[in-house]
């Protein structure tokens, strides 16, 4: 049998590279996630104000030392220091902040805010740490710390946010304090990783949204469901987006896993959102839905 374009993407889709220890998805799309395509609300319009969004970098983490990293703010043109705004903060910054890409955030926030269906709300884009001594590689996706920073299950990553990014930006703007308005999101180990920081820190981040989540046994997230089933209910809104085509490997079956995942939230009573397609391991499904996944989220706050 030859070797078909299809199983061609498919084996690319299934890469999987180690870096130091540190597991790395290369996300890459295939014929399954043609099929979801990109609303208005994920377009520029005229006359519509823009947000802005500034590039910045951290690297002297103490949470994390020795790690340097990308971040990006999102700030909406409407943005009033007399009214505090709401917060979300991505994972995998770099998938997210931009116009055209996966998700296209600016441009859906833009709209959004603007037609009054969410609330202002600053993004921040964080993209994984790595290692100082290290060469620099060619994707985010790549860095050395990634996975030990998203699919680990401990409080760190939400320490490093609470104690270092935040408050770098409440230096200049400020944030509700309601946990309600304070949201996180990611796709792949980074979707894990949103979960995680709001079930360890559900005083903080009331909300959660993950993309093609890894509750795998990458290291040791395929728990989560059982967990979820035996520990009293947090307040937490979550909402998962996965596809029937998405990995299946030596750490797990992420379909599997993430209707684990709803069945276990359904069982406990969370307020929460599940969306089953058929795409890949890809976060284009999550993008062009991603706009009434924020009207879900905040539309009536």
């Amino acid at each position: 049998m030859g070797i078909t374009n299809t199983t061609v993407r498919r084996l690319i889709l299934a890469i999987i590279l180690t870096l130091n220890g540190a597991l790395t998805l290369h996300i890459q799309a295939a014929p399954q996630d043609d099929q979801y395509q990109y609303g208005p609300d994920s377009e520029r319009h005229d006359g519509v104000p823009q947000g802005t969004v500034t590039r910045l970098e951290w690297n002297d983490s103490k949470v994390f030392p020795g790690t340097q990293r990308v971040w990006y703010l999102y700030v909406p043109a409407q943005y009033d220091p007399a009214k505090p705004a709401n917060l979300m903060v991505f994972q995998d910054g770099h998938a997210y902040r931009g116009d055209t890409g996966l998700v296209r955030v600016p441009v859906v926030f833009d709209n959004l805010i603007a037609k009054g269906e969410i609330p202002p709300t600053i993004g921040v884009f964080i993209n994984p740490g790595h290692n100082a001594d290290k060469p620099k590689p060619a994707s985010p996706w790549k860095n050395t710390n990634r996975s030990f920073e998203y699919d680990s299950m401990t409080d760190q990553y939400a320490r490093f946010l609470l104690e270092e990014i935040i408050p770098a930006v409440q230096k200049d703007y400020k944030l509700a304090d309601d946990p309600a308005k304070w949201a996180i999101c990611g796709m792949s180990s980074g979707g894990i990783c949103a979960f995680t920081v709001a079930w360890n820190r559900p005083d903080k981040f009331g909300c959660v949204v993950s993309h093609i989540g890894s509750f795998t046994n990458i290291r040791g997230g395929h728990v989560y469901p059982a967990m979820i089933r035996k520990t009293e209910k947090k307040p937490i809104r979550v909402f998962l987006q996965d596809g029937a085509n998405d990995l299946d490997n030596e750490h797990g079956n992420w379909p599997l896993s993430n209707q684990q995942m709803a069945a276990a939230l359904k069982f406990k009573g969370y307020d929460y959102q599940f969306v089953f397609g058929e795409g890949t391991h890809n976060g284009r499904h999550g993008g062009t839905i991603f706009p009434d996944t924020m009207r879900w989220l905040w539309g009536s706050k």
